[in-house]
């Protein structure tokens, strides 16, 4: 009874999975960027003496490449996992901008709304790098955008949102989104969204997300510094940085106008922000390459595409997590395709570690003075109020381990039919969420013998139940551990979710326990 790419409803998917990137691929949904298009060079050579005019490296250049960044990136990006794009801006007939619109012509991106002016200066960066690191960064760009060209993209706009999904704003500061274009998008918008057409989803990648308010965007997407300046604050460094952020909520969503605020924080993923207070975290996988750029591209291209093909909002995010996740391995200013995406969350599909082979790990990650997260429960057909337990257990420590009842313990616990995903299939599902670190199986009554055997610093478990109720609650506390009861969230049940399927019935609501 396991949901294939066939059977699964989009709009009710909260795990992620191995068809998922290939099945939104063929929703193929229509997406607009408009906004700072750029070109980024990285020029690679050798080093072997100084200059004589300084103390200074000379780079003998060997390698000379060129990519599609900014908003640009984010259009590769989108039409790689599967979008039917168009981009819209403002570009130079430089040589950058012939390269440009070349390499987006080739990616099959509609490029009839990217407007070319002899005056225009192409928005480049190169960064040259010898031995794997980048020793300079060189920014060429247009200090005034001609006016012809700004009411020419103005006069476009229009014709450019007619029959999108989507419309993604990237704006950078570079005055390709200035008044008379800004003003015709938001004209665009509103004509849209009155002539009795549902008014494409709204997301809006900028450096100050406060003058696209009146847009009343669906998702803003800053990053931790872009959220700072626009709450005038200092946000702390490391992970507290999430807890300030949230604090900050109805400050961030009255300062952007939009329905939900995704911050990014880059090694510390992502905190999502909405009006009726849920949040919901992604954390980044860590990465060495120290060569990656355009990961924040590919975040918000694959969170656009994940939403306009009708994910929820919180799948959306960890799909959006795990692509970025692909690009930060890879050097250069690279996009995450549909293939790869789906071998990346194909991976974890045997990540489900034995006891002993589990401790070596953990106590690796003691050594470094990270602290042991462990839940347990049977995670049987994962929804949303899972999802959001998870979420909240991993803010109890570094490293979130989710120890999964066997399938005959499920069966013992649950009665016949159960469970409806085998182990297998359940570790892979649980596993790919970007805030579980380690997954593994255990098949005794209750997870008693395990915490003897990992010692976790802290053992989580729902708010239905009390310390008093759990009888691992002994083991935990003489290995020195803490139990923690999380918010008891109101959610549909397993059991009931298994039975609304088998009866085929409509959506129906019910509570749940943390780990059905």
């Amino acid at each position: 009874m396991s949901l294939t790419p066939e059977t699964a409803d989009l709009s009710t998917q909260r795990a992620l999975a191995e068809w998922l990137p290939g099945r939104l691929a063929k929703e193929q949904p229509s997406v607009l960027v408009i906004g700072d298009l750029m070109l980024d060079g990285w020029w690679s050579g050798t080093i072997e003496r100084l200059c004589r005019e300084a103390p200074a490296p000379v780079v003998d250049i060997a390698i000379r490449d060129s990519f599609p960044g900014g908003a640009a990136n984010t259009a590769m990006n989108l039409a790689a996992l599967g979008a039917r794009v168009s981009v819209a801006g403002i570009i130079g007939t430089d040589d950058a901008g012939v390269d440009l619109r070349r390499q987006l012509e080739a990616a099959g991106i509609d490029v009839r709304h990217l407007h070319s002016h002899p005056d225009m200066v192409t928005t480049t960066k190169i960064r040259i790098s010898s031995g794997g690191q980048v020793m300079l960064r060189i920014d060429d760009a247009a200090r005034t955008v001609p006016t012809e060209a700004l009411a020419g993209l103005a006069s476009s706009v229009r014709a450019a949102v007619e029959r999108q999904d989507a419309v993604l704003v990237c704006d950078y500061g570079n005055g390709v989104l200035a008044d008379p274009v800004q003003e015709s998008l938001a004209a665009a918008l509103a004509t849209a969204g009155n002539a009795g057409k549902r008014r494409p989803l709204v997301v809006v990648d900028s450096h100050d997300p406060r003058p696209w308010a009146p847009l009343r965007p669906d998702l803003v997407t800053p990053n931790a510094q872009e959220a700072a300046r626009l709450l005038d604050v200092r946000l702390p460094d490391g992970p507290d940085r999430a807890d300030t952020v949230t604090g900050q909520a109805p400050a961030l969503l009255a300062a952007t106008g939009a329905a939900a605020v995704v911050v990014t924080l880059d090694r510390d993923g992502t905190v999502l922000i909405r009006p009726d207070g849920a949040t919901h975290r992604t954390w980044a996988r860590p990465a060495a390459e120290k060569q990656a750029s355009g990961a924040g591209d590919t975040f918000v291209a694959a969170l656009t595409l994940a939403r306009s093909a009708g994910l929820p909002l919180t799948a959306s995010l960890d799909l959006a997590q795990s692509a970025a996740d692909v690009v930060v391995h890879q050097p250069g200013t690279s996009v995450c395709s549909t293939s790869q995406l789906s071998r990346y969350l194909a991976a974890f599909a045997d990540t489900a570690l034995g006891a002993e082979e589990l401790k070596q790990q953990l106590d690796l990650h003691r050594s470094e003075g990270q602290r042991i997260v462990l839940t347990n429960g049977c995670f049987d057909v994962l929804h949303s109020g899972h999802t959001r337990y998870l979420n909240q257990a991993k803010q109890l420590g570094d490293v979130l381990v989710v120890a999964l009842n066997s399938d005959d313990s499920v069966s013992r616990l649950k009665g016949p039919g159960r469970p409806i995903n085998a182990v297998a299939d359940r570790a892979a599902v649980v596993a790919a969420l970007s805030c579980v670190d380690y997954v593994t199986v255990f098949d005794t009554p209750t997870a008693e013998p395990l915490i003897r055997q990992l010692h976790p610093d802290v053992y989580a478990k729902g708010g239905d139940y009390t310390p008093e109720m759990l009888a691992e609650t002994s083991a935990v506390e003489e290995s020195g551990g803490r139990v923690a009861t999380l918010d008891y969230v109101a959610e549909r049940s397993t059991t009931a979710v298994v039975n609304r399927i088998r009866g085929g019935q409509g959506t129906a609501t019910a509570l749940q326990g943390s780990g059905e």
